[in-house]
């Protein structure tokens, strides 16, 4: 079964709160850059990432099971409950091979710039840092070559 899509939505955040809004979830990777406001999007999105302590009934949400959310660094949008961006950037650092880098670049991208040129407030992992550090400069200059 498929829940409701971007498309029925005039904001990713509607469509975020009509989904996951008030459950046991947190937005993770591009639903949590969609969500945070560092990360426009993609048209007619159909897919949800999230952790979850079990797997739900939804086709198109992607669930990433943990045992809690002891772990997990996340904020509250109202009844959402969204990664924070330290460990949105962490988790997409750590999945990099496995993910779309447009959502991450653009997402890094719009940090930069709305912390006046700054990476300074990111917590990155020591594990993540060399891949950071080698993907920084593609954020700084993206909105350069858009």
């Amino acid at each position: 079964m498929i829940t409701l899509t971007s498309s029925d939505f005039s904001t990713m955040r509607d469509w975020h709160r009509a989904v996951v809004g008030g459950k046991n979830m947190i937005l993770r990777r591009t639903s949590a850059l969609e969500h945070l406001q560092l990360f426009s999007g993609y048209m007619c999105e159909k897919n949800i990432d999230v952790y979850a302590m079990q797997s739900g009934e939804y086709d198109n949400i992607n669930y990433y099971i943990v045992s809690s959310f002891d772990d997990i660094d996340y904020v509250r949008f109202g009844d959402v409950l969204c990664s924070s961006i330290s460990q949105t950037i962490n988790d997409m650092l750590e999945d990099f091979d496995d993910i779309d880098e447009q959502p991450l670049i653009e997402g890094l991208s719009k940090y930069f710039y709305i912390n006046n040129k700054s990476f300074d407030g990111l917590v990155i992992k020591s594990d993540n840092i060399e891949l950071f550090n080698s993907i920084r400069c593609w954020a700084i200059e993206y909105y350069d070559e858009v």
